[in-house]
């Protein structure tokens, strides 16, 4: 019981014992740690330290060194600036000397107007001295010294005009007529030929005076038939070997020239067989108007017409206009126009078939109202044909603008086939008729002293009187009598008027 109690305080020793002794290992441990840890404490506030001041080494460096970098940028600013100033002041400097140069100057300008205005005035008074004094010495006013001083300038000037002017229609001129000569010439040398054709009668040969009576047939019943089938005239002279037909319509002096001939070949003139020939003439001449279109179209290389517009266009075989067949003309006309389009650069087959149908009016102007250029146009529209040549062909007599360079030369064209020589012929009342009026409206101006139309018309030469009218006049009286013959008068061509005026010195010696 005793080693019991005994073995047990032993134990609670030894386990207070190690415990006192752990507590004491512990606390020792702990103070070891707390050491160590006191001590890295005051090794990392030593390193802290040195670290700091290190930093704040380097920082008071940088200051230092940015502290004189501001201040020599402060300086050189300062420099900047200092300079400036100094050129702002020699500045203000010269601005100012120069202010003070131009003020002298403003008071020298001052006193140099006050001095030219003193001047004028007395230049104004010595001007107006003079000019009473020469108007006291010539006997002349102000005004009347002033008028003829005006005129012998405006004389002086018209003078150096007109030499200005005819310099500038020589040089220019020149080379746009050698041009114009060149096409032109290209165009019509071939085209020389004379034409001939019926106008408003057609005689028809018979081969003797006998077939006048069957012609005529009892009382008159023969003639009558075949008047009245054809819708011609029957002339019946005592002309030999002939009868003439007579209408203004060239379709029907056909027909019935055609129809007539028919009957003499076949003998038996009746009724019955006059109305037989006349349609079968008919119908041959349809074929004819049919045959000579195509062929004009195939000339001139006018293709994709209508056919209905063909046949009108073949009627104008039977029309003439101033002796001159109108198809044929027309067809010189595309041939003419096609040249002229080339040598320009225009549109060949426009010009060509503006040209060809220029005057398709004209076979139904008897028929339809309206000029025959105002009906070519509805005929032209009403079958299609294109506007350009619409345009090409209703300009050639001005009734309409030139809207295409074509229009123009449709009717260069149209003057050049009508115009040519041998191409139309004129009545000798027409011819003498159209001289007279040429002469009268040159004569018909102040200052004319005779003239004379020479050329078959184509030149007028006016004689002025070289007292009464200056070089610039007679070249202005030359436009006005050509703008008045052109007005006034029909003529086939261009009249050209050539006006003279010369002046003789004339002086005898004793």
């Amino acid at each position: 019981m005793v080693t019991k109690t005994i073995v047990a305080l032993v134990g609670l020793l030894a386990l207070l014992l190690g415990a006192g002794i752990g507590y004491w290992l512990r606390l020792l441990v702990l103070r070891a740690r707390k050491n160590s840890l006191e001590l890295e404490i005051q090794q990392s506030l030593l390193n802290a330290q040195v670290e700091a001041k290190a930093v704040t080494e380097k920082a008071e460096e940088e200051a230092k060194q940015k502290l004189a970098q501001a201040d020599a940028d402060l300086r050189e600013k300062e420099e900047k600036i200092t300079r400036a100033e100094d050129r702002v002041f020699k500045r203000e400097e010269q601005l100012d000397k120069k202010q003070a140069e131009l003020d002298a100057e403003i008071v020298a300008v001052k006193a140099r107007i006050e001095e030219v205005a003193a001047l004028k005035e007395k230049a104004q008074a010595l001007l107006s001295e003079r000019t009473s004094e020469l108007a006291r010495v010539a006997g002349l006013t102000k005004d009347q010294a002033k008028e003829q001083l005006f005129s012998e300038l405006e004389k002086e000037a018209s003078e150096d005009l007109m030499v200005r002017v005819a310099k500038l229609e020589r040089d220019g001129m020149e080379r746009v007529e050698r041009r114009a000569k060149e096409i032109l010439t290209t165009a019509i040398h071939r085209l020389g030929n004379s034409v001939a054709a019926d106008t408003m009668a057609t005689a028809v040969t018979i081969p003797n005076d006998e077939i006048k009576g069957k012609i005529i047939g009892k009382e008159g019943r023969n003639i009558k038939a075949f008047e009245r089938a054809s819708g011609v005239e029957v002339i019946i002279d005592d002309t030999p070997g002939s009868i003439v037909l007579s209408s203004f319509d060239p379709l029907r002096r056909a027909v019935a020239r055609m129809a007539l001939e028919n009957l003499i070949l076949d003998g038996r003139i009746q009724p019955a067989k006059i109305e037989e020939h006349v349609e079968k003439a008919k119908a041959d001449v349809t074929k004819i108007i049919k045959e000579k279109a195509e062929a004009a179209c195939f000339e001139t290389g006018v293709l994709n017409l209508d056919p209905r517009l063909m046949m009108i266009l073949g009627r104008l075989h039977f029309r003439t206009s101033f002796g001159q067949s109108v198809l044929q003309h027309s067809t010189e006309m595309a041939h003419i126009a096609g040249m002229i389009a080339e040598e320009m650069g225009a549109n060949v087959q426009v010009a060509k078939a503006g040209a060809l149908l220029h005057d398709i009016g004209k076979a139904l102007d008897h028929e339809v109202t309206g000029t025959h250029v105002e009906i070519g146009r509805r005929i032209l529209q009403k079958f299609g044909v294109s506007e350009e040549v619409v345009k090409a062909m209703q300009a050639h007599h001005e009734e309409y603008p030139y809207e295409t360079v074509e229009s123009i030369i449709v009717q260069v064209a149209d003057a050049i086939s009508g115009g040519r020589p041998g191409a139309r012929r004129d009545s000798v009342e027409q011819y003498l008729k159209r001289l007279g009026d040429i002469e009268e409206i040159a004569t018909s101006f102040p200052g004319v002293e005779k003239c004379y139309a020479i050329s078959a018309g184509r030149e007028v030469r006016v004689f002025v009187k070289p007292d009464e009218m200056t070089d610039f006049q007679a070249r202005e009286l030359a436009r006005n009598i050509a703008n008045r013959i052109e007005n006034e008068l029909k003529y086939p061509g261009e009249v050209k008027v050539n006006v003279i005026r010369e002046s003789r010195a004339i002086e005898f010696a004793r």
